[in-house]
């Protein structure tokens, strides 16, 4: 039950490496991007195993100031979750992600994960090259710490960077039932996953109400969450936001599904996404 390490890889499938350009972006959002600055997402996470369903958690991204490099501004995403104080007994998590990248590209600077769940703990340290895009990583593990380079190109991203870049994708150019790749780095690893949309469709939140939304599927890497032989589905809001709404996905033991709760300073008034429904005369 890895809360926000579930959720971003969730928010994370959505960028693909397209010749020049890592993904298509949509004209109207090139400059005046699909996020701002004081953005904030608050999601629940659910547990489903044996007749068990049950919250668990939450989970919450926040995007601040990130001052400025080389004359250019930076934006700094936060990431954070845990689970609430009755599971911390069966299991612990105390999660926190952070990135800095470019406000005008959204390439990033510097990427920190500070994890720990159960008994597992890891810390990552990257730092980008702006000229060769390899990252410099150290990754603090329990027994030892890792000093290495990572051979990244222009479109290897940190897992945060990556959430926003693919909110700025033209999700209109995606042809549906293909299978797109997507390659983002974590721990001293580069992953390739994938990610397919699926089509639109109406999606009730609980708690919220139906909501207009782009579903899509995801392969997901086998590890101390997932089996890797599933996929996940994602809801995102069928808007110029692009913020997931609903998720769904197996783990080892069970599965998780996670809810949007709350939101504030959006871009785009979120609520032009809901379905109203014609009250019966």
């Amino acid at each position: 039950m890895v809360l926000p390490s579930v959720v971003l890889l969730l928010l994370a499938v959505w960028s693909r490496p397209l010749g020049a350009q890592c993904f298509p972006v949509h004209p109207d959002l090139a400059v005046e991007h699909a996020f701002r600055q004081g953005e904030r997402l608050s999601y629940i996470i659910h547990y489903r195993c044996l007749g068990i369903r049950t919250d668990v958690g939450e989970a919450e991204v926040c995007l601040t100031d990130g001052g400025d490099r080389d004359g250019r501004r930076l934006l700094h995403p936060v990431a954070s979750g845990s689970t609430y104080r009755f599971w911390d007994a069966f299991f612990p998590v105390r999660d926190r992600y952070e990135s800095v990248f470019y406000e005008d590209s959204v390439q990033p600077v510097y990427f920190h994960r500070d994890i720990h769940e159960g008994k597992y703990t890891i810390r990552n340290y990257y730092s980008w090259d702006d000229s060769t895009h390899a990252i410099e990583a150290k990754v603090v593990k329990t027994d030892r710490t890792i000093d290495t380079l990572l051979p990244g190109h222009r479109c290897t991203f940190d897992i945060l960077t990556l959430f926003y870049n693919a909110r700025n994708m033209d999700l209109e150019a995606l042809e549906q039932g293909v299978n797109n790749p997507v390659s983002f780095a974590v721990d001293e690893e580069i992953f390739d996953i994938y990610f397919r949309y699926i089509g639109r469709e109406n999606k009730r939140i609980p708690g919220l109400g139906v909501f207009r939304t782009m579903k899509f599927a995801a392969k997901v890497v086998a590890g101390e969450v997932f089996t890797g032989k599933q996929e996940m589905l994602i809801w995102v809001s069928d808007d110029m936001n692009r913020v997931p709404l609903f998720f769904e996905a197996p783990v080892i033991v069970g599965s998780v599904c996670g809810r949007i709760s709350r939101w504030e300073g959006l871009r785009y008034p979120l609520e032009e996404c809901k379905v109203v429904k014609n009250k019966k005369k």
